[in-house]
């Protein structure tokens, strides 16, 4: 990983601005650790006719907001989702410019609204104040990963090799079918080594009921919701990673791990695929980091991705930090 990431050498106040949706939220975090600052996160809602129509409405008060949106103003922003959006143009426009902000992932709208915009290649927003990532950013470092692997140290009695196996869903790109699920238990039942599993609210009882009855037992590892979430220390523990294709935040954590990452594949909803998500699968694997998963998995090496801190590298100049 690039050397880019460090504590600030002066303080400033920051606020993370979200929906309050996880894989977002992650992203914003990933860069403040990366900056080395404390955020302070903001999980708003929208009042109408904001909630509808935004981000294209525009004229946000205070109370377009909810919890209301109230000064003193930090000194930067760094914020991602539709939401988000209406609530870094009034914090610029109420703290009279003080606000440095930094919208994570395509606004869909003029880049120039904000101080920085971070979209990852996939996306087609480009300018003068945007810039480009290989994937999203997100949370996993070197250090993550170290403190996750003593936090998890359960998982060091399983059998190498430990393979982590991050199932996601449905989604509107694809369509998780117990038929890819049988697929892929047969072929995960035929490798050698411990199976790290774990699951979403979008893989579906009947899938999850699938991988339990055929791949249960045999020194393999289900994460059943309970207690706390074990993916860091999955990815801390694995010698391969497994990722659904449909899960744009766990094929970029993957991949910023240096560890060989395969995609298994799922049913498309759309003839011909999807232009966006097809290019942030042919991104990781131009990167070196993602192949696809065939039932077969062998070593390579390659330079981890390290998105949250090339965003952070960049409010650092263009703040002057």
């Amino acid at each position: 990983m690039q050397e880019l990431s460090g504590r600030m050498t002066k303080k400033i106040d920051c606020w993370i601005v979200t929906e309050g949706i996880a894989g977002t939220e992650n992203q914003c975090i990933g860069v403040a650790e990366s900056l080395g600052v404390d955020a302070d996160i903001k999980r708003i809602q929208l009042r109408q006719p904001w909630k509808s129509l935004s981000p294209y409405i525009g004229f946000e008060q205070s109370w377009s907001f909810s919890p209301a949106l109230s000064g003193p103003w930090p000194d930067l922003v760094i914020a991602s989702g539709r939401k988000s959006i209406a609530a870094s143009r009034f914090i610029k426009k109420a703290s009279a410019g003080k606000s440095f902000t930094v919208q994570i992932q395509d606004p869909r709208i003029p880049p120039e609204q904000f101080d920085l915009v971070a979209v990852p290649a996939h996306d087609p927003t480009r300018g003068d104040n945007v810039i480009v990532t290989t994937a999203a950013p997100n949370k996993v470092t070197q250090n993550t990963l170290d403190t996750a692997k003593k936090n998890f140290s359960k998982f060091e009695k399983l059998t190498g090799p430990r393979i982590a196996v991050l199932i996601g869903g449905s989604s509107k790109a694809y369509t998780m079918t117990a038929k890819n699920i049988q697929s892929l238990a047969a072929q995960l039942k035929a490798i050698e080594g411990s199976l790290m599993i774990t699951t979403s609210r979008r893989t579906g009882l009947e899938n999850k009921n699938i991988l339990q009855d055929t791949l249960g037992g045999a020194g393999h590892y289900f994460w059943d919701g309970t207690g706390e979430n074990p993916y860091l220390g999955l990815l801390a523990w694995a010698d391969f990673i497994l990722v659904t294709a449909d899960s744009a935040s766990m094929l970029s954590e993957a991949c910023t791990t240096g560890k060989p990452v395969y995609m298994i594949p799922l049913d498309s909803l759309t003839k011909g695929g999807h232009p966006r998500i097809d290019k942030l699968h042919e991104n990781l694997r131009q990167s070196g980091g993602l192949k696809n998963f065939e039932g077969q998995l062998e070593q390579w090496s390659y330079e981890p991705l390290d998105d949250a801190a090339l965003v952070a590298h960049e409010i650092r100049k263009r703040m002057k930090l």
